[in-house]
């Protein structure tokens, strides 16, 4: 049988196949390998990173939406319903009626949602500090810089 070790270490030989130099394969990679991380570490709080990010924007004050959110996180409407009835159900958050548009929801945090958001929030800091650990803190703000110029 073959340990996780030593398949990664068998797999290392791809590092220079043609693709591994594609920076959308690498960004796709590194977000999985850091989401991946940060699952299981969130799974002691039963929050996934898609929580996390939901519970993150409504905690932001912002009133966002649900369409916001949806749009912001680039997830399907119906995915984002999905996340936030777990989360309501949690008692983390809450649909309001938007008083901009009577026919839109906005989200909104409970108190027990701002309390998981925030060991959430230290559970996520120590995973992203693990996942970026190879870089040194200048290259860990250049990367965040450069990764923002993309996204937005």
């Amino acid at each position: 049988m073959t340990t996780p070790t030593e398949s990664a270490a068998g797999l290392e030989r791809l590092t220079e196949a043609e693709l591994a130099a594609e920076p959308v394969f690498l960004m796709a990679r590194t977000a999985s390998i850091g989401s991946s991380a940060a699952n299981r570490r969130l799974a002691q709080l039963e929050l996934k990173v898609r929580h996390y990010s939901v519970l993150a924007l409504a905690c932001a004050d912002e009133q966002l939406t649900q369409r916001e959110l949806s749009q912001f996180l680039v997830l399907d409407p119906s995915q984002i319903v999905a996340l936030l009835d777990e989360l309501e159900k949690c008692g983390a958050v809450e649909r309001r009626t938007d008083p901009r548009d009577r026919r839109s929801k906005i989200i909104a945090p409970t108190a027990a949602g701002r309390e998981l958001y925030a060991r959430a929030k230290a559970v996520m800091e120590a995973s992203t500090a693990e996942s970026l650990s190879p870089l040194s803190p200048a290259e860990r703000e250049e990367l965040s810089r450069l990764l923002r110029k993309v996204a937005f």
